[in-house]
């Protein structure tokens, strides 16, 4: 059975095997976004800290790290990134699972909902997120791009 926990104590956590499976899990997008995702700036130091600042899900089995999903407070909402599952382990409602922590989390802190950003090339996740409730509410473009290179979703409770 996977369990989904909340990291409360990040020296629990080994940082560089979660870095490696936010690696493995977002290496699909790199020939198909522009610019490339924020994830190749960020170290295993650097997660880290954020999760000190952000509240980090993991989803075990065997005590073997398979998934994760990092939580921002930004009321009202609960901003949700850096979500990932081991691929031989996608499509058997991990991600769900960790979504439902997050929903559940947004109710007992009083948060209208879940919001997140998703790159505008991926469009099976804008599905797979509808899929969980997220409804597009806008476009953003990074700095130095005229066109739009995410979309943001949110999904109320």
């Amino acid at each position: 059975m996977v369990d989904i926990e909340i990291i409360k104590s990040p020296e629990n956590v080994d940082w560089d095997d979660l870095h490696a499976l936010l690696h493995r899990s977002y290496a699909y997008m790199d020939a198909r976004i522009d610019p490339p995702s924020s994830l190749h700036r960020l170290t295993p130091a650097d997660l880290a800290e954020k999760s000190a600042q952000e509240v980090l899900f993991v989803a075990k089995l065997d005590d073997r790290l398979i998934g994760c999903m990092f939580c921002r407070r930004r009321p009202p909402w609960l901003y949700v990134g850096k979500v990932a599952v081991e691929e031989e382990y996608q499509g058997q409602g991990i991600g769900h699972q960790m979504f439902d922590r997050a929903f559940e989390m947004a109710r007992q802190e009083g948060f209208d909902g879940l919001e997140l950003e998703s790159r505008i090339e991926l469009v099976e996740n804008h599905q797979s997120f509808a899929n969980l409730g997220f409804s597009k509410i806008g476009e953003k473009s990074h700095a130095g791009y005229e066109h739009p290179t995410s979309i943001s979703m949110r999904a109320k409770i």
